[in-house]
């Protein structure tokens, strides 16, 4: 497997990290990977300090790859551990993402490294849409040889290095490796090689069960490197120990139908390479991977797309957005999609693609700074036009430049609209079996003028039989026919800006929740909100004999979907235990300094719950004045970042001379998005140095 970077390039394929890195000490926490065995063999990387943060937050449920073609997705750009390595979120915007995940089956976190650990943000984002994450393993050019010959020394070598690997996958929390051994070895090696693919395998499944081993089509039974393009009897013994086989992507058209052949019954687990950069692969990959996709289709086998960064790396224009929903969409059209969501409750989804310009918690925008943790990534919509007067005459769009009511995305629908003539567009494909407990349905949404936004949620019964309910604010006159039930929601919890809360009940006991809907519709509008037709279009033809038209414009701020019976419980503060750690202070100037610092945060009865988030704030306290306590100074409440295990670590916290405490709020946030009242959070006091 050859990098996706041009020749001249190469060396930069490595994370590089500066001649001062010291994994023991504290700093920002990272991801980055295991360079050497010795490294390996040492299990120096659970001493470090950034390990702790590294693990993934997110567990996957328990479950088989389908009896189907599945499509693995490779990720190789510019070396790996870019914008993603950094743990607690970076400050760009613009950082790469994939959000497409109801596509995928298997991610694959790739780079030139020895031991690529994937970035819990990875694993995080793609463990709650129901994707596996694969780590690799890859041994190549000289430097390979020289690692290969003290892996395969001896079977015991061979097997300690398996148990290694299996135990980074299990206490990081991804789903298990792609072993990619691109170095020519002598015959007598491969017996060996043979032992630790299996017991790296058989490892895995005794402590994950549904955990992957993948083996790249490189080195041969003989020895010999020699990439064969396709499943046949020189690979084909390590792919019998394993979960299956990545097969290079220079094959040719007939070698998906000998692969599968080759197979027999497992030939889904067969994974024909596709790289997006074109370099031989069948298709010319680019525009035209779909070529190859429709290929393997057709041949009932896998796929695997091999960096599908090159959207980014490339500039495809007009953006990133634009070209990166365009490509997939070619995707969709030729595999088709294969995770649907929401399956469990409760469902929540800010529509935050893990990017963004701002952060706000329940209408309250907390920063305006550009930001990106992938780890924050909501359930993503499959955006689709359903009904309406003409596809365009509302264009709708996840957003994160628009304000959001959590996070940092929204979905933002504009365009015109007559009165009562709804606009309808798909947000979410489900399979979500209900019972007895009837569902709480929960939306924010924003608007202007008379532009409402309603929810319809689709239902089919054993017999097929479907049924849509209307969850919206306003009767749409004349129209509620189109509708099972209209179910007109009351207004909850605070009025934060312009955001309006609504929320519903539906009980649909032994139905299967298979599709949601925004409904976009207008009540009467006022003669300053009516807009003829021709005026939107810009003609001059007689506005009395078209419709008269009323600008939309509103923003879906989230979706939440739970049981009735559902009790949210925050532990109050006194319930927690709280630690500060490696706590460190530079003098910057005189009276002015900075600290730098770990907390942690637990529960005292011992119990591990994780929530999925926590918001952490700090308050600057004054010193005390002629014997008065220390107290809050206005507007110094500031928004740190989001965790998502119970540590956080901070760099650099400026001090000005006059605070002389340090209050730490650790705000905790469920899965149906509801996040504690601050005054109820858990929270820890630092005394300042020399104050």
């Amino acid at each position: 497997m050859k990098s996706n970077a041009p020749p001249q390039d190469q060396e930069s394929s490595t994370i590089d990290h500066p001649p001062q890195f010291d994994p023991l000490q504290p700093c920002s926490p990272i991801s980055y990977p295991i360079k050497t065995l010795e490294e390996l063999e040492t299990r120096s990387y659970f001493e470090s300090f950034h390990c702790p943060f590294n693990k993934s937050s997110v567990p996957l449920k328990p479950t088989s790859l389908p009896n189907r073609p599945r499509l693995l997705v490779c990720h190789d750009m510019q070396g790996g551990y870019v914008d993603d390595k950094w743990v607690q979120g970076g400050t760009n915007a613009d950082a790469y993402a994939i959000w497409h995940w109801y596509l995928i089956d298997v991610f694959v976190y790739f780079s030139h490294n020895l031991v690529t650990l994937p970035p819990p943000c990875w694993t995080n984002t793609a463990h709650r849409h129901g994707v596996k994450v694969l780590g690799t393993f890859i041994t190549e050019w000289d430097e390979g040889r020289i690692i290969c010959n003290k892996l395969l020394a001896t079977k015991e070598s061979a097997q300690m290095y398996a148990e290694r690997l299996a135990e980074l996958a299990i206490d990081l929390g991804f789903d298990g490796w792609l072993i990619n051994m691109e170095v020519g070895l002598l015959e007598e090696q491969i017996p060996i090689l043979e032992e630790f693919v299996s017991h790296l395998t058989h490892t895995m499944h005794s402590s994950m069960p549904e955990s992957l081993v993948i083996w790249y089509d490189s080195v041969i039974t003989t020895g010999n490197l020699r990439w064969q393009d396709q499943l046949n009897e020189k690979n084909k013994p390590f792919f019998d120990i394993c979960d299956g086989i990545f097969v290079n992507y220079t094959w040719k058209s007939n070698y998906p139908d000998l692969s599968a052949a080759v197979a027999g019954d497992r030939k889904f687990d067969v994974y024909m390479g596709i790289d997006v950069f074109g370099r031989k692969t069948f298709g010319g990959g680019q525009w035209n991977t779909n070529v190859a996709l429709d290929v393997l289709k057709k041949a009932n086998v896998s796929a695997a797309i091999f960096a599908p960064g090159w959207l980014y790396e490339t500039k495809q224009p007009p953006d990133f957005q634009t070209a990166q929903n365009c490509w997939w969409e070619l995707v969709a059209k030729s595999w088709g999609g294969v995770n649907n969501y929401p399956k469990l409750l409760p469902f929540y989804s800010n529509f935050d693609q893990g990017q963004g310009y701002h952060i706000s918690v329940e209408g309250n925008q907390l920063t305006d700074a550009p930001w990106n943790n992938m780890s924050c990534q909501g359930f993503q919509p499959r955006l689709e036009f359903i009904d309406g007067p003409t596809p365009d005459a509302i264009q709708f769009i996840v957003d994160f430049k628009e304000e959001s009511y959590n996070g940092g995305g929204n979905i933002t629908f504009k365009g015109t609209l007559e009165d009562n003539v709804p606009f309808t567009i798909r947000l979410f494909q489900g399979e979500l079996l209900l019972d007895n407990v009837p569902l709480v349905v929960t939306y924010s949404v924003k608007s202007k003028g008379g532009s409402l936004l309603g929810l319809s949620l689709q239902f089919s019964s054993l017999l097929s039989e479907r049924i849509s309910v209307l969850v919206a604010p306003s009767e749409m006159n004349g129209l509620s026919h189109k509708f099972s039930k209209v179910i007109m929601p009351s207004q909850v919890g605070k009025m934060a800006s312009k955001w309006i809360v609504h929320e519903g009940t539906v009980a649909m006991d032994g139905l299967m929740l298979t599709e949601i809907h925004a409904v976009c519709y207008r009540t009467k509008s006022t003669p300053r909100e009516l807009r003829s037709e021709s005026e939107v279009r810009g003609d001059n033809q007689d506005s009395a004999l078209s419709p008269s038209l009323a600008e939309y414009s509103a923003v879906l701020g989230h979706i939440t979907i739970k049981n009735s019976s559902d009790n949210l419980f925050f532990p109050p503060s006194t319930a927690w235990l709280t630690e500060s750690q490696y706590i460190k202070y530079s003098l910057i100037s005189q009276g002015f300094k900075t600290a730098s610092l770990k907390i942690l945060w637990k529960l005292k009865d011992g119990n591990n719950f994780l929530f999925p988030k926590y918001n952490i704030y700090v308050e600057k306290l004054a010193k005390q004045v002629d014997g008065n306590a220390a107290g809050r100074l206005e507007d110094t409440r500031v928004y740190l970042g989001a965790a998502h295990v119970q540590a956080f670590y901070i760099s650099d916290l400026s001090i000005p001379s006059h605070i002389g405490r340090l209050k730490f709020i650790i705000q905790a946030c469920a899965a149906d998005g509801t996040c504690q009242e601050l005054d109820d959070s858990p929270y820890m006091l630092v005394d300042v140095e020399g104050q």
